[in-house]
């Protein structure tokens, strides 16, 4: 444990209890701790950076929030992506009360810590090795997962009672013991006195620090808990009225221990803290914050889906100019993507995807491309945009460049339950005279004829589904409207409108443009039609005139669009006549956005609500839980449902939740596609006369569904072994054979039923059995879409998954350093004088090898280098001028153990070398707070 964590924790211990609960209110939550630690790590980890870099940095004032804490970090263009994580795996956190709430080994019931204690520490591997994969998304899943285990250590056992006021270091480490654990047949606990639980562990419990945790069960005829235990607690505790009675739980405020609840609260936040500390440690400063959603520039990717067979050359050599202009122009600013992804296809191969941070590499992949093969009609479209889906970040933008139809049209409704539920929106740039197909002429020429309408549709529909834009344009023309990929790399891009009508009629469209937004700019797809812009000031122009003032610039290549307007605040109208079918888009850069969920109410018991894997019941309530971004004043006013292709509307009640969040309730979710549209106000700016008014939309289109499918599984999987997934279908229609699909990302052998037989109203179940091969690396993951189709393909649903895949790790000892040599040339002057060091570093004989080396805390040089002939050992040389005479290392091996190593040399000290030598053997059986301990006590400051 680092010296500045520690210090952490100690400051965590005294900013104020938040706690255990799943929702808001008097009491305290889950929720609040988990994003209290995530904000406060992230500054620490950004204040460390800072200092390496030699930059000033500046703590936000409290309470710290996401947006704050982006800004802090130099990466305001992140605050979405940030927001966006913390969101995630804090409800990841909630659902584990609500999908394992008797499973006592998740909370620590039962006396079960060993096995608590093991969820965490496999969860940290599984962390670990996604995280050195650079997948993030996996990482931040088990971070949520393994948070909750870890809060309730603290509330539900008696680590507070015992006079601890440190967290438990030992929860995370899985080589040590957690605790003296009480045997099953002692007994812990006493009668309360009426309501009265203070006193009711025994004393000798308190005394010699014995472990326990109270016993829980809802059905009081199944009771396990044996004679003499405590209980956890609460009305649903049906164990607490059994004698020993009461409970010992700190929950909330008014649980049987609620008098503990802020001690406990609090060491579950600087718990959370520590757990988070290991994580960075073993990942690296960079890789850290990337998995919470910061990076450098914007938060968004630069993905692209390239047809590569022969005709396909001169739209290679588009993308290429395109990635060459956004590299060279965005690389170093806040607008660089923070993720590359290319993904090659064409029949019978797609792939494989490289996805980098480095502009460099991206490049050199793109330029590497070769167009070759090919002279069927149609390619793997589907399956290198399915392959792209579930590997770039959610809230993505994909550019799908084809001359062809899709071969796989049987992956159109995976397709679209992906784009549903990472919400990433998916332009396709068809080249030629329409999208094609590629039938040869007996002379052997390329001879293009427009293809059936339904492989159109196909893109087109995709396209709508995703807010994207399907571009039919001739490959003269292709590098013209590559400029939309451009503009949508943008940072901080929001859509204020986007629609479709298909078929095309007449129809009147409204935004609203508030003072936020910069670059105001519409896109348009289209055969052919009549477009009218009408300002809030009643000036309007047509899209053809180049004489008005409303337009500033404007661009007309295939059946694409794309007007820049004057950037007026105010209500819009645009005005389109046509008889094709059409799309329209307004999109626009500002720093207010917003983010949702699908969530529903748990039926357990437990209160909360649960994010959704699938789409929301048809016909029913629903709820959306809304997070504003980009302002910390900002509020929700207004959140609708707006059909996608017409003008029906579902107003939802807003019920605010603190933190930036809002809960949103629906009497009855439509049963036909919809977009979400929300309105706000922000007070930001305390001279301001009025408030903005903004209004923003999402561009995914969603479908809710009268089909229920509910899957669930452990999160890890290990390959080489069969990996089961259970699920069960349940439909509100009529009953009939339901058809099963079961896809995944990396082709993985599976076995899963065909179809299964629904009574309407009741449930039927089954097992979806995967097996991830032995070769395949630990940390990758896997995306599995489970889909239940009704009789005749008139309604859809689905669950989307994803699971680690983790090799089994028997490596637990963190690497060690040994001292070399230690000199130095220091005098009075200590900027002329130097030392230096050299240290073997080594991972034991069965250790699986240094992966880094790295500096925590020094001003030197350091240089590391493998040992000849033996991967376990590394050798480290050190320098620094003698005006910085400490020096910590941080040393990781390959499965993410860390260890660290301390050094200090200061002349003039009559202990100096000796206590050097002191300090360098203690260090490598101390943490760093010890060693600093003793270094004062030594004299050595």
């Amino acid at each position: 444990m680092s010296s500045g964590f520690v210090a952490l924790c100690l400051l965590l211990l005294h900013t104020g209890a938040l706690g255990f609960g799943i929702l808001p209110g008097n009491s305290l939550n889950h929720q609040e701790i988990t994003e209290r630690a995530v904000l406060n790590s992230t500054l620490q980890v950004c204040r460390a950076l800072a200092q390496a870099e030699g930059t000033d940095f500046t703590f936000p004032a409290q309470p710290f929030t996401a947006q704050a804490v982006a800004v802090a970090c130099s990466a305001p263009k992140s605050s979405k992506s940030f927001r966006q994580a913390i969101t995630f795996i804090t409800l990841r956190n909630i659902r584990v009360d609500i999908r394992h709430a008797l499973n006592a080994s998740f909370h620590f019931d039962d006396e079960m810590l060993d096995q608590g204690r093991k969820i965490i520490t496999e969860g940290i591997l599984a962390v670990k090795a996604s995280n050195k994969q650079e997948n993030f998304e996996a990482a931040r899943q088990k971070v949520g997962e393994i948070l909750h285990p870890l809060q309730d250590f603290y509330s539900h056992s008696n680590w507070v009672e015992v006079g601890n006021k440190l967290p438990n270091s030992n929860l995370i480490r899985s080589d040590t013991s957690i605790g003296n654990i009480a045997d099953k047949s002692r007994a812990t606990c006493r009668n309360c006195v009426g309501d009265d639980c203070r006193n009711n562990i025994l004393s000798d419990i308190i005394e010699e620090k014995v472990l326990t945790s109270g016993y829980f069960d809802v059905v009081p005829l199944f009771s396990t808990k044996p004679k003499g235990k405590c209980s956890h607690g609460g009305a649903v505790d049906q164990t607490s009225s059994i004698e020993p009675e009461g409970g010992i739980n700190k929950d909330t405020f008014s649980a049987s221990h609620g008098h503990l609840h802020t001690e406990a609260a609090n060491l579950a936040i600087a718990a959370t803290s520590s757990l988070l500390e290991h994580i960075r440690e073993a990942a690296g400063d960079r890789p850290f914050l990337q998995m919470l959603g910061i990076s450098k520039g914007s938060s968004k990717a630069l993905c692209f889906v390239i047809d590569t067979t022969k005709s396909m050359s001169d739209d290679i050599e588009a993308v290429r100019t395109v990635t060459s202009s956004i590299i060279n122009s965005k690389v170093g600013t806040e607008d660089e993507p923070s993720v590359y992804i290319l993904v090659p296809f064409n029949d019978p191969d797609f792939g494989p995807l490289i996805k980098t941070t480095d502009p460099k590499v991206f490049q050199t992949a793109i330029n590497s491309l070769t167009a070759a093969g090919g002279g069927d009609d149609e390619e793997l479209s589907l399956s290198g945009l399915q392959l792209a889906l579930t590997m770039a970040p959610s809230n993505s933008e994909v550019f799908l460049f084809t001359d062809a139809p899709a071969k796989d049209k049987h992956l159109k409704s995976t397709v679209i339950a992906l784009i549903e539920r990472t919400q990433t929106v998916v332009n396709f740039l068809i080249s030629g005279s329409t999208v094609l197909n590629r039938r040869k002429q007996s002379d052997g020429r390329q001879n293009h004829h427009r293809i059936a309408s339904s492989d159109a549709k196909l893109y087109r529909d995709l396209a709508q589904a995703s807010g994207g834009l399907a571009i039919e344009v001739q490959k003269s023309e292709l590098p013209a409207a590559t400029s939309i990929i451009t503009e949508s790399s943008s940072s901080s891009l929001v859509t204020l409108l986007h629609a479709a009508r298909s078929p095309g009629k007449t129809d009147t469209f409204y935004f609203i443009v508030d003072e936020t937004v910069i670059n105001l700019r519409v896109y348009i797809t289209a055969g052919s039609l009549t477009v009218t812009l009408i300002s809030p000031t009643g000036e309007s122009q047509q899209s053809s005139d180049t004489t008005g003032s409303l337009i500033t610039a404007s661009l007309s290549v295939g059946n694409f669009k794309t007007l820049q307007l004057k950037t007026q605040p105010g209500r819009w109208k645009i005005q389109m006549v046509s008889s094709d079918p059409y799309t329209l888009k307004v999109n626009g850069q500002s720093p207010i956005d917003f983010l949702f969920d699908f969530v529903e109410a748990s039926h357990g018991p437990f209160t909360g609500y649960d994010s959704l894997d699938s789409r929301p019941r048809a016909g029913v309530n629903g709820s959306l839980l809304v997070s504003l971004t980009g302002s910390d004043s900002a509020t929700v006013t207004e959140v609708t449902l707006v059909e996608s292709s017409g003008s029906e509307e579902i107003k939802g009640v807003v019920v605010p939740q603190g933190s930036g969040n809002f809960l949103v309730q629906f009497n009855m979710m439509p049963s036909v596609e919809f977009v979400v549209r929300v309105k706000g106000q922000d007070d930001s700016v305390a001279s301001r006369v009025s408030s903005i008014v903004f209004q923003r939309q999402s561009s995914t289109n969603f479908r809710a569904s009268n089909l229920t499918i509910i899957a669930d599984s452990d999160s890890i999987m290990v390959p080489g072994t069969p990996f089961s997934v259970p699920f069960s279908a349940m439909t509100s229609g009529v009953e009939g054979n339901f058809t099963i699909r079961a896809t995944n990302n990396r082709h993985f052998a599976s076995t899963f039923p065909t179809n299964l037989f629904l009574e309407t109203g009741k449930s039927a179940n089954d097992t979806v059995t995967l097996s991830a091969p032995l070769n395949t690396p630990s940390g990758a993951d896997v995306t599995l879409i489970i889909e239940v189709e009704a009789p005749g393909g008139e309604d859809t649903n689905y669950v989307v998954l994803r699971f680690s895949i983790v090799n089994t790790v028997t490596d637990f000892t963190q690497p060690v350093c040994e001292l070399l040599s230690l000199q130095s040339n220091c005098s009075d002057n200590c900027i002329l004088s130097m030392w230096k060091l050299s240290v073997k570093v080594t991972d034991g004989a069965d250790g699986t090898g240094v992966e880094r080396v790295s500096l925590r805390r020094g001003g030197g040089t350091l240089i590391s280098s493998p040992a000849a002939g033996n991967e376990n050992i590394t050798l480290i040389s050190y320098s620094s001028s003698c005006c910085s005479p400490d020096v910590e290392l941080l040393v990781v091996d390959r499965v993410g153990n860390v260890g660290t190593c301390l050094y200090t040399y200061r002349e003039g000290s009559p202990a100096a070398v000796s206590s050097s030598t002191k300090v360098i053997q203690l260090s490598l059986l101390f943490p760093s707070i010890v060693v600093l301990q003793i270094l004062t006590k030594l004299g050595i400051h």
